[in-house]
């Protein structure tokens, strides 16, 4: 137990602002502590929580050659990577870098996200969250045409006034 106690206190004083300016060359997220600890914080998609775990029996996976433009370094090399869960029939492509390794990552988060989707439907936080997103976006377009009809009335309302018949005093 005692080996717990400095990385709980570790990650604590991540989020500490009068601990980061003590390091001013340095990443307040990469910052080591007395102890040695370095501390990575995890923002982003990486939070989420309830994604399922995936069960490498249940995955089929295959490397072959992948598409689009690179050349020889895409025409000569099998880096793309194919996954198929076996019990849903799911299948997941991923060639979006040259190295296999990152890309069988990639894949299986991918696949994760897929499967999250499939078993909770409409109540997936990835479906949740991309609704969310397209109301904000929604919000901000509306709010952006309101000022800019705005500004059309106001600057026809200037052009208004400022026409020689219109002496008002």
């Amino acid at each position: 137990m005692p080996g717990l106690v400095p990385i709980i206190s570790c990650m604590y004083s991540v989020s500490s602002r009068v601990l980061w300016r003590g390091y001013p060359s340095m990443s307040p997220l990469l910052r080591p502590f007395p102890t040695g600890l370095i501390c990575v914080s995890a923002v982003g998609k990486k939070d989420l929580i309830d994604l399922p775990v995936l069960i490498e029996d249940e995955l089929e996976e295959q490397f072959v050659r992948g598409s689009g433009p690179g050349g020889q370094a895409t025409n000569k090399t099998s880096n793309c990577v194919v996954l198929k869960h076996i019990p849903t029939g799911i299948v997941v492509k991923c060639h979006q870098t040259r190295s296999v390794d990152t890309n069988r990552k990639r894949a299986r988060e991918i696949m994760r996200e897929k499967l999250d989707v499939s078993y909770k439907g409409e109540l997936s936080e990835i479906l949740v969250k991309k609704k969310e997103s397209a109301l904000r976006k929604q919000e901000k377009r509306r709010k952006a045409n309101e000022n800019l009809e705005r500004k059309r009335l106001f600057k026809e309302a200037l052009a208004t006034d400022s026409k020689p018949g219109n002496d008002t005093i």
